[in-house]
This record gives C-alpha cells, structure tokens and sequence, in this order.
C-alpha cells in the first residue's frame, strides 16, 4: 500500500530554516516524481517545488527560487525540501505527493495531477 508520511516541520523564525522529509513506502520511489505542495490557512494548495525520478530535474514556485531545494534519496525513499531564509508567508501546512509521470515539465507544480498524498506537515514562520 502506496504511503507517504511527511516530517520535519515546526515553529522557526524568520530568517531560520528548517528540513522537510517525505518517507515513502509501498511503492518504487524511484519510477515517481515528488511534489511538496502547501497550503496556508483560507487559501488554495500551490505547487512547492518538483523533482523528477530520473535525472532529479526540478521545478520552484517564484516565490521560493533560491531559497528551497528539493533532493531525493531513492536507496532510502525519501524525499527532502530544504527551506531556508524563511518568511512568515511561508506558514502553511506542507504536503508531498507522487505521480507516475517522471518529468516535471509544466504540470509538476499543479495539485491537481498528483493522486497520492501524505497527511502533511505544519510549518510556523513567527517571531
């Protein structure tokens, strides 16, 4: 059964960092593409960040360009977003999904081409 269990997130302030992980199990990591996708409290879930399964490409959001990197670790099946200088509109709830599609090209920031969803993880950005 296809899993994935987001940690890693907390109370930070701004300025600080913080390191998301996305544990999978179940399934070949390696065949998926991984996306984090937030949302914050009244607002829409927005496309984070992307990684390929094959030669690791990745996709941003404007907003986080320079100072989030996505990576992934498929011999642990994992799945990593660092976060650094964080700003208090950073404060969401933060998820991972896959999808068998292995390029991120246009659709990897989009919510809605990914079925399969962790439960997420809270991120706070508060001084």
């Amino acid at each position: 059964q296809l899993q994935l269990v987001e940690s890693g997130g907390g109370l930070v302030q701004p300025g600080g960092s913080l390191r998301l992980s996305c544990a999978a199990s179940g399934f070949t990591l390696d065949y998926y593409r991984i996306g984090w996708f937030r949302q914050a409290p009244g607002k829409e879930r927005e496309g984070v960040s992307c990684i390929s399964s094959s030669v690791g490409s990745t996709a941003y959001a404007d907003s986080v360009k320079g100072r989030f990197t996505i990576s992934r670790d498929n011999a642990k099946k994992t799945v990593y977003l660092q976060m650094n200088s964080l700003k208090p509109e950073d404060t969401a709830v933060y998820y991972c999904a896959v999808d068998p599609l292995r390029a991120c090209g246009s659709s990897g920031l989009n919510p809605k081409e990914f079925g399969s969803w962790g439960q997420g993880t809270q991120v706070t950005v508060s001084s």
